[in-house]
């Protein structure tokens, strides 16, 4: 799975690159959602950085093959190690976020950020606030919007004394474990399958390379186990997950010997096979007919 750097988020966003991102002492930025939301797609994949976000309305947020549904007022804690998208289930949602890769908190911090509970393997991301909680984290972030824009020379300390003062208020609020389900766990985790398989076409050059080939490379772009993601699909659909990946390697087999000229070597390579006889006999086994016999006819 392609993960989205920091350099990629400010052009999704449509925002101005800051000057000089350094990835030695790591960077910072905080917004207000409301400038930075589009309605585009979010795709869902790993980001190379950290984001928290104070979100206000009903959403939900899909980690691996996990859904939170929120309504009301979240704080949500995002990690690079795990892959996710959202949806938003109101209009013109409102709040805050910042973004910090690991080396801004690092750099002024004991803590290891892996081992807090928010970030943490298989950790709980999402807490609801109370109006009480949420006046406070609102403070904080509208202090960290006023300090990004001032030229104090040491504004990236404060900075990160506020990130990790947010960080530990977090930890004093209990987090939301409701689950929702999509309406199936086996449901969520099918469509999200689909949309990766999907990204990966169409093949645009003869020199392209399938980033995932095997229900393995799936299964870990959506970091769950390969028997989780079989059983998952199968369940579904009632197939398995290498016959759905073998199916649409078929489809776009036959458009690119239909609707190009590469030669079926080319197409072979394009489409992730280590020797045109593999392709020839995954696509004679789909088609019934060799790439040179479909070509002909």
């Amino acid at each position: 799975m392609k993960t989205e750097s920091i350099e990629q988020f400010y052009t999704d966003k449509r925002r101005p690159m800051p000057e000089g991102i350094n990835h030695i002492t790591g960077h910072f930025n905080v917004f207000k959602l409301e400038e930075c939301h589009h309605s585009g797609p979010i795709h869902y994949a790993r980001r190379d950085y950290y984001k928290v976000t104070l979100l206000k309305g009903h959403n939900r947020y899909h980690y691996a093959d996990k859904s939170i549904e929120v309504n009301g007022v979240s704080l949500i804690f995002f990690n690079p190690q795990v892959p996710y998208t959202w949806e938003y289930l109101a209009p013109d949602p409102t709040g805050y976020f910042c973004i910090f890769t690991p080396a801004f908190f690092t750099e002024k911090s004991r803590m290891a950020l892996t081992e807090l509970p928010m970030f943490a393997p298989g950790g709980k991301p999402a807490y609801t606030l109370t109006d009480g909680q949420t006046e406070e984290f609102s403070a904080l972030f509208e202090k960290m919007l006023k300090e990004i824009e001032s030229d104090y020379p040491y504004k990236y300390d404060l900075l990160h004394s506020y990130l990790t003062e947010m960080i530990h208020l977090a930890m004093k609020t209990e987090a939301n474990n409701t689950i929702y389900e999509h309406p199936s766990a086996n449901t969520r985790i099918t469509a999200v399958f689909k949309e990766l398989l999907e990204r990966q076409f169409p093949v645009e050059t003869p020199y392209h390379k399938m980033n995932m080939r095997s229900a393995a490379d799936y299964a870990d772009a959506l970091s769950v186990h390969v028997n989780h993601l079989n059983r998952a699909i199968k369940a579904t659909t009632g197939k398995t997950t290498s016959a759905l990946i073998g199916e649409r390697l078929a489809d776009e087999a036959v458009a690119l010997l239909k609707h190009t000229d590469w030669n079926i070597a080319e197409i072979s390579n394009s489409l992730g096979f280590e020797e045109p006889s593999h392709f020839k006999n995954f696509f004679k086994k789909h088609t019934g007919a060799t790439p040179r016999q479909f070509r002909m006819v």
